[in-house]
């Protein structure tokens, strides 16, 4: 079956979820179309393919209204790069890389949530590692992105467990990288997320020391630059919405956008249905629960010296966006 077939299945098992229903106020052509002006692009960076295949396998992103330039992106560090030099106007990334880069004056805010399962996040380790505790951890090195998840999960696991920042050392690696330190054995752990760990735990025989269940809120943002926040607003409200809907539809056929995701990034079905089984994201408002949870991941970062000063959650937020959800 090609890509258009499946995509044009996946748009009537959206229909039948009543997904139509839920887009038509954003995505009816006419109504549409009249709001965003013609000849509007809007330069969207991404991670890996999981914002555009999710639309697309949804059958969402058909008939858009203005044109969207896709900037794909190896992990968040280099998204949120693009997004402070103005080379893309919309990205999607963590909550700890999203603080780490507003934190550092990123012009941009946060205007769609979506939140998955924290196990996602998980330190791992060689299959024949002695490593078996997060007290094995001490005076080990662990690889992982700065201003990370990954990173945010290192830090917080120190917390809890009492010991100082110094019992580890960190090697920041972007996840190609970390993944081959790990193997030929020149860092002892890899701090990772998503289709990584499943990867690694899957293919690699590493295991999990360490998930983030009870250490991290799950939490994913798209931040949008204050210049296309002013100027493609609509185009904006349109991206989230059609996004918003789209996780709503894997949500219920995770194994069937597993299956095409895997065949548009080149990996097998069965660790693509792993990651997703295990996030199972869904779009969320920006509501009070939220901006707190972000609070509390600045806060941290703050208390770690990472970030040189303590930010004010709800600044970086702009709620007026939640209208785009689907009702």
């Amino acid at each position: 079956m090609s890509l258009g077939n499946r995509i044009a299945l996946s748009r009537r098992h959206a229909l039948g979820l009543g997904l139509g229903a839920a887009t038509a106020g954003l995505l009816s052509p006419g109504q549409a179309r009249a709001a965003i002006p013609a000849g509007t692009v809007l330069k969207v960076g991404d991670q890996k393919g999981g914002v555009q295949s999710v639309i697309e396998a949804a059958g969402l992103l058909s008939d858009l209204p203005y044109r969207i330039e896709w900037s794909q992106f190896p992990s968040a560090a280099p998204l949120l790069e693009a997004l402070n030099a103005g080379a893309i106007e919309v990205g999607y990334a963590g909550d700890a890389p999203t603080t780490f880069a507003l934190a550092a004056g990123t012009p941009a805010k946060i205007i769609g949530a979506v939140r998955s399962n924290p196990q996602s996040t998980t330190i791992l380790v060689p299959g024949a590692s002695p490593i078996r505790s997060v007290a094995d951890l001490k005076g080990k090195t662990i690889g992982t992105g700065r201003g990370s998840i990954g990173h945010y999960l290192v830090l917080a696991t120190l917390k809890a467990n009492g010991l100082k920042p110094d019992d580890v050392k960190i090697a920041f690696l972007l996840p190609s990288d970390a993944k081959s330190a790990l193997a030929a054995g020149s860092v002892d752990a890899w701090s990772s997320w998503g289709i990584y760990v499943s990867q690694a735990l899957l293919v690699d025989g590493a295991r999990a020391v360490v998930t983030g269940t009870g250490l991290m809120s799950g939490l994913s943002y798209q931040s949008a630059t204050l210049d296309a926040i002013a100027t493609k607003r609509e185009a904006l409200v349109d991206l989230i919405h059609r996004f918003a809907a789209a996780r709503l539809w894997a949500l219920e056929n995770s194994n069937a956008y597993a299956d095409i995701w895997a065949r548009t990034v080149g990996v097998d079905p069965a660790i693509a249905r792993h990651t997703f089984g295990v996030e199972r994201a869904r779009p969320v408002a920006l509501d009070g629960a939220v901006i707190a949870e972000q609070q509390a991941t600045s806060d941290l970062w703050r208390e770690f010296g990472i970030i040189p000063k303590r930010l004010d959650a709800a600044a970086i937020f702009d709620p007026s966006f939640n209208g785009a959800l689907p009702v």
